[in-house]
């Protein structure tokens, strides 16, 4: 199996066992090779992740890896919430996340800026729109290159 195939098996299977947890997998990611090999799985729900559902998360998809064994030799499972700081990616994230601050970087200048950090006040097919300090900013999401929630205090 090709690591591409391999990934997209960890995805399956971690996918399955979030969503018997009740949770959601955010990702799933191989990182190094050989004995540093490491396995990154991020789960999420609404209202935050404990490390009792990390907990849970990790020992259900260990128990699946190792009899589906997609990978060969030694690896280190880490099971992780995305933190306060998540990237947004998906339509899904910019909507399970309205009303909060959120920093974005365009790919193009957009009314004369490629950065912005705002509040995310709705979203649509293929837009979200952004409340900045004196003004309110329309940005297609094919023009994020990158996204994360802002930490406030």
């Amino acid at each position: 199996m090709d690591r591409i195939a391999i990934k997209q098996k960890i995805f399956e299977l971690a996918s399955r066992v979030a969503e018997d947890e009740g949770l959601e997998l955010v990702s799933a990611d191989i990182l190094g090779t050989g004995k540093r090999t490491m396995l990154r799985v991020v789960v999420d729900k609404e209202g935050g992740v404990t490390v009792g559902d990390c907990e849970k998360i990790s020992r259900s998809l260990e128990a699946l890896l190792d009899v589906e064994d997609p990978i060969k030799g030694p690896y280190v499972l880490e099971v992780s919430s995305p933190g306060l700081d998540r990237p947004l990616s998906t339509q899904a994230d910019f909507e399970r996340n309205i009303e909060k601050l959120a920093r974005i970087i365009t790919t193009e200048k957009i009314d004369n800026q490629t950065f912005f950090i705002g509040r995310i006040i709705d979203v649509g097919e293929g837009w979200i729109r952004l409340k900045l300090d004196k003004k309110d900013i329309f940005i297609p999401m094919d023009k994020i290159s990158k996204a994360r929630l802002e930490i406030e205090f």
